[in-house]
């Protein structure tokens, strides 16, 4: 049986219309609330092992159901996804996190920095010229590895202005973001199923989103 977030979504993805979602918007408000659940649960559970969460509200950590569609071709005007970032003030902060994407068979859990603002991803850069051994120790960790894999491979062509060519470990330098993320089928989980999943994630990333928030507290 498909959980009913999976099932909303599946059908606004057909009738992806104004008309549509407000004669059908008890069910996203059901399905919305689903997912605060699941989000109210996995704070709690992800600040069991990183206290720099705080207090967090879960409504403050998922992202809205519109579509800003002012500069895109795509004039549909509802996301066919559901999704939440807990991180430090919640979903629009700077601090790594840990991101929940919640779409039919392309859900997927993980986390880091991405699309940083230029003095973040300056300090990362930074952070790991000084610390290029202790980054490179927790990304081929092997249990990262068989986790994540490799980080999110867009890169710069050259290496970033104010870092030497002939740094050892330049090609960690040229990453425009520091995301790690692990795909799965959770179409056929329940709630319980999804948080598992999700915190045993969430828990290989914690010493690279460690890292990651020193540099951006350097910054700050």
């Amino acid at each position: 049986m498909q959980h009913p977030i999976f099932d909303y979504l599946s059908r606004l993805e057909q009738n992806n219309n104004k008309i549509w979602f407000e004669a059908n918007r008890k069910e996203f408000e059901s399905t919305r609330n689903e997912l605060i659940a699941i989000a109210s649960n996995l704070i709690e559970q992800i600040s069991a092992f990183d206290e720099s969460l705080g207090q967090l509200e879960a409504k403050k950590c998922i992202f809205r159901q519109n579509r800003d569609v002012r500069f895109s071709k795509n004039k549909k005007p509802y996301k066919t996804t559901m999704s939440a970032y807990f991180a430090p003030g919640g979903k629009s902060s700077s601090s790594a996190g840990y991101y929940l994407h919640l779409e039919p068979g392309k859900s997927f859990a993980g986390g880091g920095i991405y699309s940083p603002q230029p003095d973040i991803l300056k300090a990362i850069r930074t952070e790991i010229y000084f610390n290029g051994s202790e980054f490179e120790s927790i990304i081929n960790d092997k249990e990262f590895i068989n986790v994540f894999g490799e980080l999110m491979n867009e890169k710069l062509l050259r290496p970033p202005k104010s870092f030497p060519p002939e740094f050892p470990q330049i090609e960690l330098l040229k990453y425009k973001h520091y995301v790690v993320s692990r795909n799965f089928d959770l179409e056929k989980m329940n709630s319980a199923d999804i948080e598992s999943f999700a915190i045993e994630t969430f828990k290989s990333m914690f010493t690279f989103n460690s890292f990651l928030n020193r540099a951006v507290n350097n910054a700050e």
